[in-house]
């Protein structure tokens, strides 16, 4: 990601952190409409859930600015969500329901430039979380 990009990213989510209940219900909402099928992957009551969304993205969003510290948290939580059955075309649909939502969170400052920034810090988490889901530990 460009210096710039990794400003557009931090720049924006600065905008959702007031509105961030109604940024996790709008994620949720489109989540389950685009892929209802991943639905009992996750608890019926979603507060605790949202709160983790939340938060994870201001983690990933502060990250982008020390890679270092960055991709070890996110090889982590790839490697949990493996655990919960989280496979790589998850990925995708949630990619989806994010940029929808900022889309729609964002309304007017939700410019090409700013999707594109938010797409390749998607991007580098997906990439990330997948390969560290995949590694297969090394032979004795």
């Amino acid at each position: 990601m460009t210096p710039n990009q990794i400003q557009l990213v931090q720049a924006t989510f600065a905008q959702l952190v007031p509105i961030a209940t109604t940024v996790a219900d709008l994620f949720y909402g489109r989540l389950f409409e685009i892929a209802p099928h991943v639905r009992p992957m996750f608890p019926k009551d979603r507060t605790e859930q949202k709160e983790q969304l939340m938060g994870m993205l201001r983690a990933a969003v502060t990250g982008l600015d020390n890679l270092d510290t960055l991709v070890p948290a996110a090889s982590a939580l790839g490697r949990r969500h493996a655990g919960y059955g989280v496979k790589a075309q998850h990925y995708v649909l949630v990619g989806s329901a994010l940029l929808w939502t900022l889309e729609i969170a964002l309304a007017h400052t939700f410019t090409s430039e700013v999707k594109d920034a938010w797409a390749s810090a998607y991007i580098l988490l997906w990439t990330t979380m997948t390969d560290a889901a995949n590694e297969r530990p090394m032979a004795a």
